[in-house]
């Protein structure tokens, strides 16, 4: 069996084992899973105003992929999530109980296929028999696959390992691989000794678009909504700071150092990611193209994909159950 279908079958038995045993996962706390992605909600965590905002104690817990953050959440151990379109989707195909709250970027630059100085890699059909090392079900796992096959090269004709971004690096430090497809701060590492063969942003140009979300359990959502308005508000609010005057943010401003501390990357790194991604607004993000519906049918997209690939059992004829234009409606109107 599949690495990635094994862990999206251990998220599900994780779920189904906890609700037959009477387990109630909504918890008078708020665990907090986030990712070492550069994105904004970071400058509210690094001042503590989300422990301020919401009401209740808050955890927050580091994972390296977001299918980590899928089985935690699954499990009932984080109540509010970051992950990307790939898990998310991987999740609500298996009916894991969340929601997509709030859209935290439409991935552009931020996420790159790079391949090492020393591959010999100089176009796509130079990665045949290559060793490409990428996340399983995660964005970048999605956009490497799109990409193949946009490309019109075979999964099977290269060698692609399920490494976490940690991983990643040293084993790109070590000579092990060949390529990578990941985001910061492990591409900023890649970037230093290969070359970008392609971005994210060009595969969703392809057809293939990917982003990134924080999502909710659906038991904490009903027991403690005011908690997640005021999640979205506070990171609706980072948004807004953000395009109101994105020249500000620059390598050596607090919220950029603040961004840098919390990936463990390089401050001079964050400016240009940022750019590089669209970051909805909580107006943007409660319209009729994102999570007013739109954004139901990109995951439906994914989804078939993922099914075409073999990376999930099966995909839903309707993702709406898991998006809700809710609390960002509600935060753009207090």
């Amino acid at each position: 069996m599949a690495v990635s279908r094994r862990i999206l079958l251990a998220t599900a038995a994780a779920f189904s084992l906890a609700a037959s045993t009477g387990v109630s996962f909504a918890a008078d706390k708020l665990v907090i899973g986030y990712q070492t992605t550069v994105d904004l909600a970071k400058v509210p965590q690094a001042e503590g105003l989300y422990e301020k905002a919401v009401g209740l104690p808050v955890e927050w817990r580091k994972f390296d992929a977001g299918a980590d953050v899928i089985a935690a959440i699954a499990s009932g151990d984080v109540q509010i999530g970051l992950v990307g379109s790939s898990p998310l989707t991987a999740a609500a195909s298996s009916k894991v109980p969340f929601q997509t709250i709030f859209i935290s970027g439409l991935l552009g630059d931020a996420e790159a296929l790079v391949v090492s100085d020393k591959s010999g890699i100089k176009e796509p059909k130079d990665l045949v028999g290559k060793k490409i090392a990428v996340p399983f079900v995660s964005t970048g796992h999605y956009s490497l696959l799109a990409a193949l096959k946009h490309w019109n090269i075979d999964p099977k004709q290269v060698q692609i390992l399920n490494l976490r971004p940690p991983e990643i690096i040293a084993a790109w430090e070590r000579g092990d691989i060949d390529a990578t497809y990941v985001w910061d701060p492990a591409l900023g590492r890649a970037k230093a000794s290969g070359t970008v063969l392609a971005s994210s942003r060009q595969v969703g140009e392809w057809g293939a678009p990917t982003f990134d979300a924080w999502i909710a359990r659906n038991d904490f959502i009903e027991k403690h909504p005011e908690a997640v308005k005021q999640f979205v508000k506070l990171t609706g609010e980072a948004h807004a700071a953000y395009r109101k005057n994105p020249a500000a943010w620059t390598a050596s401003s607090k919220e950029v150092q603040d961004i840098a501390r919390l990936t463990g990357g390089k401050a001079e790194d964050v400016p240009g990611i940022l750019a590089g991604n669209e970051l909805p607004t909580l107006e943007e993000q409660a319209s009729a193209e994102l999570l007013g519906g739109g954004l139901a049918k990109a995951i439906a997209d994914t989804a078939r994909f993922l099914k075409e690939q073999n990376k999930i059992p099966a995909a839903l004829p309707d993702y709406t159950p898991y998006i809700t234009n809710r609390f960002v409606k509600e935060a753009a109107g207090s």
